[in-house]
């Protein structure tokens, strides 16, 4: 699954207990009719892929669902779902706008421009 938005959020690597587990949540902004906030939690070594991105980037997140049971003591069952996000990509346009283009100076102004050539065109 993909959830393509804009970055509102990154957060600070949290590492729990004395297992070493770490987690990295990140808020991607949907551009749908209805925007959604969708919070994606990278965890281990998938926190790092979030270096190098910024506030504001256009992104598509491979994420996977994930599920689980909790039995509290009393016996009550609970359910907890999580987005978890293990590949990130930039929607940047390379090439696009101009961007492999060379510097504005560097063309000669066309010079053999006439403007008394007919106009033909039937609109």
């Amino acid at each position: 699954m993909e959830v393509i938005g804009k970055v509102k959020l990154i957060g600070e690597v949290q590492a729990f207990g004395a297992n070493g587990f770490r987690k990295r949540e990140l808020v991607v902004t949907t551009d749908d009719q209805y925007p959604q906030m969708i919070m994606i939690e990278f965890v281990q070594d998938k926190c790092d892929l979030l270096n190098g991105y910024a506030v504001g980037q256009d992104v598509k997140v491979a994420i996977n669902l994930r599920g689980r049971e909790w039995i509290s003591p009393q016996g009550d069952t609970k359910y907890f779902n999580s987005v978890q996000g293990w590949r990130i990509e930039s929607l940047a346009q390379s090439g696009a706008q101009g961007e492999n283009l060379p510097p504005v100076d560097q063309f000669q102004p066309a010079s053999d421009i006439s403007n008394e050539e007919p106009d033909d065109l039937p609109f």
